[in-house]
């Protein structure tokens, strides 16, 4: 699907936050959408992979963490590119920070819905992602006379890391690790599958080229964009003065650091930046 969106003049600056790095496939296409978009980037590396970790604390986590950064980095608005974190705290951080607007991702069962031609519609995602009833929801509301083959896929998220990075995975790993989309009664019908966590842009040719070609995967990176642009035409573009220089944040040094630098200058960054969290009270969250 190709990037195109409402037209933006004059500067304009948002957060995107994630657990890894599968936020930067958004952050790329925003920046496709539009020159006139600055992005500072967050990743949540110090307890990824989000998938595995238990909900109460990750909310309170995601919420302490997005809060303090809004008030360090001004951003006018933060793209929470992450179906776990969207999942789990969308709400929860718009209630805590109602001033800043939120664009969430969520796993794309209206899409889906839209593309299928059998009623079968699949979604690849986590653990955490495909436990909730969230999930549950979407499906009643936007997909009741579809089947929905949900699966959880442990490890994908983390050989699409590795393959940021320029290190190859085995087929046969990437495969063991969606199986159990072709393993239902009703695969046989399944032609429409969504990708319910952003990491999976990253592996989404080998994806492709371990399933039939008559297979649609549906990658929701450019509608996430598109939607971040809209959000954007609704506020003020920033004082026409200087700002300071776009940067990707971690909460950790991540693992293999050196090949991770070395592939953010394609999405706009120059190096890793550490996170320093603070033991205080974030201040309040304002634009």
């Amino acid at each position: 699907m190709q990037t195109s969106g409402p037209a933006l003049s004059g500067p304009y600056r948002v957060l995107a936050f994630d657990s890894g790095i599968g936020g930067l496939g958004i952050v790329r296409a925003i920046r496709a959408l539009s020159p006139h978009i600055g992005v500072d980037y967050l990743a949540d590396t110090a307890v990824f992979p989000y998938g595995e970790q238990d909900d109460a604390v990750l909310t309170r986590r995601i919420i302490s963490l997005v809060s303090a950064a809004i008030a360090r980095l001004r951003p006018q608005a933060v793209v929470i590119a992450c179906n776990t974190a969207s999942t789990l705290a969308l709400d929860a951080l718009r209630a805590t920070c109602p001033t800043i607007p939120f664009i969430g991702c969520v796993p794309p069962i209206r899409w889906a819905a839209r593309q299928t031609k059998t009623g079968v519609i699949g979604l690849l995602a986590t653990r955490a992602t495909i436990r909730r009833p969230y999930l549950s929801r979407l499906h009643a509301l936007y997909a009741p006379d579809c089947t929905l083959i949900a699966h959880a896929a442990p490890h994908l998220a983390s050989y699409a890391e590795q393959v940021f990075r320029g290190h190859s995975v085995p087929d046969a790993l990437i495969y063991k690790d969606i199986q159990g989309l072709f393993s239902h009664p009703d695969s046989g019908r399944l032609d429409a599958i969504g990708l319910g966590c952003t990491h999976y842009t990253f592996v989404l040719d080998l994806l492709r080229r371990l399933t039939p070609p008559t297979m649609t995967w549906l990658d929701p990176a450019d509608a996430v964009a598109r939607q971040t642009c809209t959000v954007l035409q609704t506020l003020q573009p920033m004082p026409d003065t200087s700002t300071p220089p776009e940067q990707a944040w971690f909460t950790a040094i991540p693992a293999d650091a050196e090949a991770l630098a070395a592939h953010l200058p394609a999405f706009g960054f120059d190096k890793i930046n550490l996170w320093q969290e603070q033991t205080s009270q974030p201040r309040a969250c304002t634009a």
